[in-house]
């Protein structure tokens, strides 16, 4: 027999009804494209005890429920863009703060015990079973971005207010840059080679993609601005690396349980303090050489 529901407690089921029957739909379309056989029955089973939880409160609601379209198309668009284990591990976290709310329907609706303890154990369990291959290269990753942005930002720095022009300033980035990228990259291969890991090419390539987009990334304002703006272009070049770290620490926090606030801290701390160490050396050169460009 049904509980006999508030109309406050009767809309907020319909909430939750129309949040896992959007996860199911979400689980199922990662699984059908997940070709890991393993992976694709973790997904397929947590698509499952999704819907179930969906038919759970529709006996109390006594409605049939449609999915969020926008949040489909935007978990969708994540797991292209980030991986799904990124997307899993952000709908977990949304599913545990949902168990806490579940908690407060147990007067009126026994089943929620069993949501909850599904909620906040059993598919936690489930993604961490996940082992995406883009993850086998976080470290990759990192040793790429970390590498650019300290590097990067620190000549930019000290190129800006040696050269006082965007257009000198851009091209110098862009040589260092490339040749940076190329010699990360090599030097990653080697190295992989060296401690015989057979995926030695892969991994150095996703180093150098990482330097790659971060140098474009950075050196994209003084594209962009006049040439005499250079300190407006500075500017914006280190608002852009704070987003990149931000980001980037985001992500990997997220995909691998990892602190944020501490890497995202010690990052930023570390690259903008080369940066103005570079900053104050360019501009002391400038006025030793008593170079005027």
């Amino acid at each position: 027999m049904k509980a006999q529901l508030t109309e406050q407690t009767r809309r907020l089921l319909l909430s939750y009804q129309r949040s896992e029957i959007t996860d199911h739909v979400i689980y199922s379309r990662i699984a059908d494209r997940e070709k890991e056989p393993k992976n694709r029955a973790v997904l397929e089973q947590i698509a499952g005890d999704e819907v179930e939880h969906a038919a759970t409160w529709g006996k109390y609601t006594g409605r049939k429920v449609k999915p969020r379209r926008w949040a489909v198309l935007w978990y969708g668009l994540l797991g292209w863009l980030m991986g799904y284990t990124f997307v899993i591990k952000l709908l977990e976290n949304n599913e545990y703060a949902a168990g806490k709310k579940y908690e407060q329907l147990l007067e009126e609706i026994p089943e929620a015990a069993k949501i909850i303890e599904d909620e906040q154990r059993h598919e936690k369990e489930l993604a961490a079973l996940l082992d995406e291959e883009r993850l086998h290269y976080v470290g990759a990753i990192v040793l790429g971005l970390n590498d650019a942005l300290i590097e990067l930002t620190g000549a930019i720095a000290g190129l800006t207010f040696a050269l006082n022009s965007t257009r000198l300033v851009a091209l110098s980035a862009i040589i260092i840059g490339v040749s940076a990228t190329l010699s990360m990259a090599s030097s990653s291969y080697l190295a992989e080679r060296a401690d015989g890991n057979p995926k030695a090419l892969k991994s150095s390539i996703y180093t150098g993609a990482a330097y790659l987009v971060t140098v474009v990334l950075m050196v994209l304002p003084y594209l962009l601005y006049p040439e005499a703006s250079y300190a407006a272009a500075l500017g914006t070049m280190l608002v852009l690396v704070i987003l990149i770290i931000l980001f980037f620490n985001y992500y990997v926090s997220v995909a691998k349980d990892l602190p944020f606030a501490r890497h995202f801290g010690e990052m930023t701390g570390i690259t903008l303090g080369v940066a103005l160490i570079s900053f104050l050396i360019g501009l002391a050169v400038k006025t030793f050489l008593g170079v005027d460009i």
